[in-house]
């Protein structure tokens, strides 16, 4: 199960600087030039959920560990790009290899930081990197439809209606409508997966804006949470350069004192990474004791075998049921014996679909 999100944009619109504070290192370089990064620098970050804090001091856990997101840092993207220019083949094909897409846009000015047009226009930018993704797609469909045809003509009569998948996709993509997997079926949705396509993934813009808007955005980054809310796709605004700061505070005291003086309730980017969380509709479910609290990733409407199989393939292979209690019930009834004594402890079988937030003991035999 792929957990990683892309972070992309014109170059100099705040992507290594946004990495760098997500990942609190400086492996990706930040320079004032185009193409600073060539290769993706790629970081784990801890999504950010206060839930298993609570449980660790119920159970007085000696060890918590929190789940885990990838962030990719993609090198910018120029006008072109899907034809070479840029490095951008290659960059391109960095972006097929993420499962969600973090699209930087830079909604600030500054003589001092270049920008590639020379002028501050969000709806461009977006434009510019719109069109190189669509035209990377459509390249692709049109070496598919090649295929397709001389599958036709020997005779294979399901490639018709693949062909005819294609040729609708196509039709959309130049018409620049938008695409809901919905309205294909399981099959098809399969054919899309193996195409990989760069416009089908999920995508959050955020909006790098200066220091004095990080609390309510401006008039540039309110032009994009207008876009992204017709195109249904989810939007935040943060400044990088804040972020930045509060990362390189080691202490979360000394982190405390800079959120409450910028008016901050938390570092921004804890809700670009809850945001990729929910991009990948990804939930998560806990496994809590004296020994050890820990959170795991699943997909939403996984059953409780497979998230079983999370931990160790055993308890998938030889599941019998799973104990689970809710978050909520977990808190109020003060951890596990409470819940048992107060009939909130479930006994679930194969068929449950693993809620977020349950936390969840599983009984297996091999």
């Amino acid at each position: 199960m792929g957990v990683n999100c892309g972070i992309i944009g014109l170059p100099n619109v705040g992507k290594s600087t946004l990495f760098n504070a997500l990942t609190q290192s400086n492996n990706a370089e930040a320079a004032n030039y185009p193409f600073a990064t060539i290769e993706p620098n790629i970081g784990k970050v801890a999504v950010p959920d206060e839930r298993i804090n609570k449980l660790t001091k119920i159970n007085k856990s000696i060890k918590t560990i929190p789940t885990f997101m990838e962030f990719v840092d993609i090198a910018g993207l120029v006008k072109d790009a899907s034809k070479g220019e840029g490095l951008g083949n290659k960059f391109l094909s960095h972006i097929r290899e993420v499962d969600a897409i973090i699209h930087v846009v830079r909604c600030f000015k500054d003589s001092k930081i270049a920008h590639i047009s020379n002028d501050i226009k969000p709806m461009n930018d977006i434009n510019i990197i719109k069109t190189e993704l669509l035209l990377a797609d459509l390249e692709v469909l049109e070496k598919k439809k090649v295929v397709l045809s001389k599958k036709i003509k020997s005779g294979e009569k399901k490639s018709v209606d693949s062909m005819n998948m294609i040729n609708d996709l196509v039709a959309k993509i130049q018409n620049e409508e938008g695409v809901n997997l919905n309205d294909y079926n399981d099959n098809q949705k399969k054919e899309f997966g193996e195409l990989n396509l760069i416009s089908l993934k999920p995508l959050l813009y955020v909006c790098n804006v200066d220091e004095t808007s990080a609390v309510n955005g401006n008039d540039l980054s309110k032009m994009v949470e207008e876009l992204a809310q017709s195109e249904g796709n989810m939007c935040v605004s943060i400044s990088a350069s804040i972020e930045s700061q509060i990362a390189d505070f080691k202490n979360q005291e000394e982190r405390n004192v800079l959120l409450k003086d910028l008016k901050l309730n938390e570092p921004a980017l804890n809700k670009v990474i809850k945001y990729g969380y929910d991009l990948l509709e990804l939930i998560t479910f806990f496994t809590s004791g004296h020994k050890e609290t820990r959170a795991w990733t699943i997909n939403k409407g996984t059953k409780s075998p497979q998230a079983a199989g999370k931990i160790h393939s055993d308890f998938e292979k030889g599941f019998i049921r799973a104990e689970t209690i809710s978050f909520k019930d977990y808190l109020e009834f003060n951890g596990e014996a409470g819940c048992r004594d107060s009939g909130k402890l479930r006994q679930e079988g194969k068929d449950y679909i693993v809620k977020d937030g349950d936390v969840m003991h599983f009984l297996y035999n091999v």
